[in-house]
């Protein structure tokens, strides 16, 4: 493999050993830990947050974060759980709020999500520790702007902001499925010990995107839906 590829989380990891690439980057650890007892003490809903920061440990901790660096299917796994999983579990867990409105940051949101998963800001992004955690932080800091502006946004606004999320998810992973070539090539020679060819890892990451990531936003939206057709329950007397 071409050694230029070697991203924060190592190079590809084979079927033998993957389970193995647990990391233990005191760094990462200290921040989770610290991010831990922030969201302790704040205690806005202590268990949303955990749910949160140990989505997080799964992500960069957890030996699925060197398979991201196998299967380009694995990484959108990996920053689908960042921004529509992790982020809005830890707005609710930190009553987080944003200071801008929720069209700006969902246009944010989505403009850095196509930008990090064309070919050539992806192969950027898996070149340098640096730069790998710039595409981290940017797609999660934009993602928990937009869950945090959602909460202080009308909820026919919200509905509509978060189906317009959804279909924009599903037409970028419709656009990788039905690409004919393979476009990422950090992972052109990565996919084959798994039993994919490079093209046949790409569709399943499309696939990803354009049925289980687009289904997160359009359940939040039916339930952003339901809890504004249901009746307030009767103050007691």
């Amino acid at each position: 493999m071409d050694r230029t590829w070697i991203p924060y989380c190592g190079v590809a990891p084979l079927p033998s050993d993957w389970l193995t690439r647990w990391n233990f980057d005191p760094l990462v650890i200290a921040a989770l830990l610290l991010a831990g007892l922030w969201a302790w003490r704040r205690g806005a809903d202590r268990t949303s947050a955990s749910l949160g920061l140990a989505c997080l440990a799964l992500l960069f901790l957890s030996p699925l974060c060197a398979l991201s660096s196998a299967l380009f299917g694995v990484r959108v796994v990996h920053h689908v759980l960042l921004t529509a999983v992790a982020a809005p579990l830890l707005v609710r867990g930190l009553g987080l709020r944003s200071p801008g409105g929720a069209a700006y940051w969902a246009g944010a949101h989505a403009l850095l999500f196509w930008i990090w998963h064309a070919p050539g800001p992806y192969a950027f992004a898996l070149s340098s520790d640096a730069a790998y955690w710039l595409m981290q932080a940017s797609l999660l800091g934009s993602a928990l702007g937009f869950w945090a502006a959602l909460r202080g946004t009308a909820d026919s606004s919200a509905i509509g902001l978060l189906l317009i999320m959804m279909v924009q998810m599903g037409l970028l992973g419709a656009l990788i499925t039905f690409a004919t070539q393979p476009m990422y090539a950090p992972h052109w020679l990565s996919t084959q010990p798994w039993g994919l060819t490079p093209l046949e890892d790409q569709q399943v990451g499309g696939l990803i995107m354009w049925a289980p990531a687009s289904a997160l936003y359009l359940g939040a939206a039916l339930l952003r839906g339901w809890r504004m057709l249901t009746p307030a329950r009767a103050l007691p007397a």
